[in-house]
């Protein structure tokens, strides 16, 4: 076939074309942030009562999870994955208040509660009270893809687990030392102590360790998740905040992803996470201007205390808390990384 000039010019510019619109594609996609960032619950986490052991236990496991994280966002994996098994390393840890680390109630019994959300569809899975499942944030995801609903608890929520093949342990998996000598005295204060009233109870016997993992994948999608065994000799069916949707975890790919620790029922009262998207959202604040709100002006001005990690559309990461230290890291598609566990001069990144 014979082409006259005209049609050979034609076709040499719709190449240019083509090859200059596919390098430009394949470099948005390239310039897609990701990120992940992980808290391990906000408390009385000082350095003087921390030894150098102690010290790099937590270091060791809050690099492994944000490794964890990124190198499935890395290879293209979604945030929800992400989030996931972020979270489910953390539940295997005995280092946290989550899975097996996971604190005793007034009963003995460790009751555990999770949640994960998308922020593309707003879908929601979470589980509350449940006991003997290793990784709740595992029957949370299913809850998620599986049922019409957002939420199960107790007996319910565990044959539903049992019924998808979710993995159960005995209660010896659950029982650290640390935790069921938190407890003992615990109890025996509230023995001791006349007049120890539920809410002076509340107020006093706090205790950190929630995890939280929030993710920002290569198509922009965000995805959070939190994971808890609540308070120290909680009672009565104890539930907090972090399986609220809206106060213990939010996402919403128009503004950010939230995962929170602390005081639940103060995290509760404000919806404290969707809080911090809605100041996004409709008052164009930062992230970080954000969560420095929700912490030390709505959480603070009730009495209440603990710590939120954020991280937005476009890759941007906060956290703040009003505590002596949260343990918190992240890691970027930029190479920026961080790993911390004490208060520093500015707690708000």
């Amino acid at each position: 076939m014979q082409y006259t000039l005209r049609q050979i010019g034609f076709l040499f510019l719709l190449f240019l074309l083509t090859t200059s619109c596919k390098k430009k594609a394949k470099e948005i996609l390239k310039e897609q942030p990701y990120a992940i960032v992980i808290h391990g619950g906000a408390g009385t986490i000082l350095p003087e009562n921390m030894s150098a052991t102690q010290k790099e236990q937590y270091h060791t496991i809050l690099e492994k999870a944000i490794k964890k994280g990124f190198f499935i966002l890395e290879k293209g994996g979604t945030s929800l994955t992400a989030v996931q098994k972020t979270i489910q390393l953390l539940e295997d840890s005995p280092l946290f208040n989550a899975g097996k680390g996971a604190v005793f109630d007034n009963q003995g019994k460790n009751k555990m509660d999770a949640s994960i959300m998308d922020g593309k569809t707003l879908n929601s899975g979470a589980v509350a009270g449940v006991s003997n499942i290793k990784n709740p944030i595992n029957a949370a995801r299913l809850v998620m893809d599986s049922t019409k609903y957002v939420l199960l608890f107790g007996k319910g929520a565990e044959i539903f687990a049992q019924q998808q093949g979710v993995k159960f342990e005995p209660d010896a998996y659950f029982y650290t030392k640390g935790r069921h000598e938190s407890l003992l005295r615990v109890q025996k204060k509230e023995r001791n102590v006349r007049g120890y009233s539920i809410d002076s109870k509340q107020k006093k016997l706090k205790h950190y360790g929630t995890v939280g993992a929030v993710a920002l994948d290569k198509n922009g999608n965000i995805a959070a998740a939190t994971s808890t065994g609540g308070l120290t000799n909680k009672k009565y069916g104890r539930i907090g905040d972090s399986p609220i949707i809206g106060a213990g975890t939010y996402a919403n790919n128009k503004t950010c992803g939230v995962s929170s620790t602390g005081t639940g029922e103060y995290f509760i009262r404000t919806l404290a996470a969707h809080e911090v998207s809605n100041l996004i959202y409709y008052k164009n604040f930062s992230a970080k201007e954000a969560v420095k709100e929700v912490i030390h002006n709505q959480i603070t001005s009730l009495g209440g205390d603990g710590g939120m990690i954020v991280l937005d559309k476009n890759g941007n990461i906060a956290w703040s808390f009003n505590t002596k230290g949260m343990y918190r890291a992240y890691k970027k598609s930029n190479g920026d990384e961080k790993i911390k566990m004490f208060k520093m001069v500015k707690d708000t990144i």
